[in-house]
């Protein structure tokens, strides 16, 4: 008599791993993408419990707006979130060393750690505070509250953040100097240009264009103006002056540019090792110069989530796709300059100036949110604009 064996071999498949770094508009974009695949679990490791819309810090440090958005709204319910901080990637064991003494292991790594303020070499530049993440733009607020009705905030940088900041705190009614530097908007048009400067003076902001700060103390800034140097007061002197990465990558031996991201290749795939994969303001794509902002770190995000999908399935991924469509700058709540790019992000002719431009970017504020919202329940639905010819290099700005 044939015997038929009924006991069945039980298999279990382990679910492919994803550590995702940093959960900004790169790392939560995909984050939730990656769920395109169910058989892909992801981890995402955070320093903050909450997602930071970096976009309106410049409205938290005037008590304008809050930046700050439950992960529970933005991330899947079924993404894993620890609230750590890595401190260095050990690419051949393919695993995350964490803070807190724990580590996580991964097959695959998406770095999305963003970046923070540059310390430029000026004397005394210990004494200015920093607008470029949570930490920094609390400590403005602080001090900002405790300052007088008349005492003056010095700005320095005239990019689209250090213009931001200024407006900001003049709307509210504070004493403010915007110290440019290399000029104000430099990134946009003339007409563009001008345009914000009028409404920054309107505001009531000291527009000092093309002044240079050479020396801040704990209350004064010197600002060299056509040679001759300057000593003004300043109970408050914020820098917007540049950004870089943190040591993350280059202390875990994976190749990096000059202010410290995570060097890939046109696939995003980390030039040390492919199952590191970059995205967002944090990584230096091969033969592409992106602008920091998050018009580039959404698209960035997706982008990152493909690739390590589709190596998944044992494919190709496809080189970044990607262009700009404008910069937009507020110039307080009721105001602000939209200046439309071309796909590789220099202006166009068209400019949009005033309470449309400000409705505009309220829309785009809200948008970036929505857009991760919306993946997180939607996952693959995001598009992007596509076919730029990125290859000149734009001034790194929190856009």
């Amino acid at each position: 008599m044939n015997t038929t064996d009924t006991t069945q071999e039980i298999q279990v498949v382990a679910r492919t791993h994803v550590v995702v770094l940093g959960a900004g508009y790169a790392g939560a974009m995909a984050a939730n993408r990656l769920r395109r695949n169910p058989a892909v679990a992801v981890t995402v490791v955070n320093p903050q419990p909450f997602f930071v819309q970096r976009i309106r810090l410049h409205q938290f440090v005037s008590g304008t707006g809050d930046p700050l958005v439950g992960f529970d709204d933005v991330l899947a319910d079924d993404i894993r979130v620890v609230v750590d901080t890595a401190t260095r990637i050990d690419a051949g064991a393919r695993r995350v060393h964490l803070a807190s003494g724990a580590h996580l292991d991964y097959d695959h790594l998406i770095y999305a750690i963003g970046t923070r303020h540059r310390t430029p070499e000026i004397p005394g530049a210990e004494h200015a505070l920093f607008i470029a993440d949570w930490a920094s733009a609390q400590r403005i607020r602080e001090r900002v509250e405790g300052l007088g009705a008349h005492e003056m905030i010095t700005v320095v940088g005239g990019g689209l953040t250090g213009i931001e900041v200024a407006a900001e705190l003049a709307e509210r009614g504070h004493a403010v100097r915007l110290v440019g530097g290399r000029g104000i908007a430099s990134s946009v048009g003339e007409r563009a240009r001008s345009a914000t400067e009028k409404q920054l003076i309107r505001l009531g902001v000291d527009v000092v264009d093309t002044g240079r700060v050479v020396e801040i103390g704990e209350r004064t800034v010197t600002v060299d103006i056509d040679g001759e140097r300057n000593v003004l007061p300043s109970a408050a002197t914020i820098l917007a002056t540049g950004f870089e990465a943190p040591e993350l990558a280059a202390d875990s031996g994976l190749a990096t540019d000059e202010i410290g991201r995570l060097r890939t290749d046109a696939t995003l795939a980390g030039i040390d090792d492919d199952r590191i994969v970059g995205a967002g303001d944090a990584v230096v794509v091969e033969g592409m110069p992106l602008r920091m902002s998050c018009q580039a770190a959404e698209p960035l995000g997706a982008q990152a989530a493909e690739a390590v999908l589709a190596r998944i399935a044992g494919e190709q991924p496809n080189p970044v796709d990607q262009g700009f469509v404008a910069q937009c700058a507020s110039i307080g709540r009721r105001s602000a300059t939209l200046q439309f790019t071309r796909r590789d992000d220099s202006p166009a002719r068209a400019v949009v100036t005033g309470r449309l431009a400000a409705w505009t970017k309220e829309l785009v504020c809200r948008g970036t949110v929505w857009n991760i919202r919306h993946e997180a329940t939607h996952p693959g639905a995001f598009r992007w604009f596509r076919g730029g010819d990125l290859t000149t290099t734009t001034e790194p700005a929190l856009r």
